[in-house]
Order: structure tokens, then sequence, then C-alpha cells
């Protein structure tokens, strides 16, 4: 005798009535998890970018340029009161990601005596640093003083103040790109009026 057993499977389309109160929920969860992750890495990101703020400020690593050339030299205007010229050797002019333009100033007396050095200006900070004074054969002699030093604009010889505020700085930032500043220096086009302490 054979007995045959037949396995009644329902037709999934009539449970649908009753699931799609609980497919309704499950997919109203999942789009709330989903809004709930993407909500927190954002906030994660907008953490970071204030955590970059919180940062301490890192100077860049230099690298020393090459000797000023004549022709490359480009005087610029530090006021009446200036007992010495100055002038930049527009070809050594960088502005580094730390926020510190660098250039090679060379500064004469009225006697002709005359004076090479390479040096950074922070625009954030309004500070300087000496790195290195230039040989007359060409090469560098590093500054023993290579700390970052406050800078006037009341001193006779302010050519510090003159640079940041005239060709370098546009309030606490760095005024465009190593050629932008050139051009101001070459054109004798300062950014403000660097006459006013």
């Amino acid at each position: 005798m054979k007995i045959s057993m037949a396995v009644i499977i329902p037709f999934a389309g009539s449970f649908a009535p009753a699931l799609r109160p609980v497919l309704a929920r499950l997919a109203q969860a999942s789009l709330l998890a989903l809004l709930v992750t993407a909500a927190a890495q954002a906030q994660s990101k907008f953490e970071e970018d204030f955590d970059d703020l919180d940062k301490p400020w890192q100077e860049i690593a230099i690298q020393l340029p090459a000797a000023p050339k004549l022709e490359n030299l480009v005087e610029f205007d530090v006021g009446e009161r200036a007992t010495m010229t100055f002038a930049v050797d527009v070809n050594s002019i960088s502005a580094g990601d730390d926020g510190v333009v660098r250039y090679t100033l060379v500064s004469r007396s009225p006697s002709g005596a005359e004076n090479i050095s390479y040096e950074g200006i922070r625009c954030e900070t309004r500070e300087r640093k000496l790195y290195a004074f230039g040989r007359k054969d060409g090469s560098w002699s590093r500054s023993r003083r290579d700390q970052w030093e406050m800078f006037t604009g009341t001193v006779a010889n302010r050519q510090h103040a003159a640079l940041a505020r005239g060709y370098f700085c546009s309030s606490k930032s760095v005024e465009g790109d190593a050629k932008d500043m050139a051009r101001r220096l070459r054109d004798k086009r300062p950014l403000m009026d660097v006459m006013v302490p």
C-alpha cells in the first residue's frame, strides 16, 4: 500500500497583506539607521575639521635658495625714516603650506655695506625668522638665532612690516602665491599703504 504525502506550500501572495505593515516598519527602520549612520559620519568629519584647528602649528622643512642675482633684486619702500635700502630676490619668494612666506632679502647701508639674508614671515602671528646669511661666494651660513620674533612697523628700518603689509599678507593670511607677490613688488603696487605703522 502506497501512501503519498503532499506538502502544501502556500502562495506567497497570500501573506502579502499581513506582511505589508511589518515590511513598511522594516523599511522605515532601515532608512532611519542609514540616516543615523550618515549623520554620525558627517559629525565625525565636522569634528575632524575642528580637530585640525586644535593641532599645533608645524613649520615645514626649508631648502635654502640659490644666491640672489642682481637682475632679480627688486627694491621696496620702507618709509622716509629708513637708514638702509632693501630689496627682495623675487625668484626666491615661496609661500609654504605652513602659512610662511620665505624670501631672500638684500639690505644696503649708505656706505655700500651689503647684508644678504634668507628669512620668513608668518602672516598669522606677524613674526619673522632669520634662516641664513648669504656669503660673498654664494653659499649660505645658517643662522644661530633661528627663532620666530615679532616685528612692528614703528622702527626706522621696518622692512618686515613693509613686506608683510604691502606684499605678502592680507590680515592674518598669505595673500596669493609667489608669482602674485613678485608681481606686486615689481609693479610697485602694494596691497595697502605700508607707510602707516
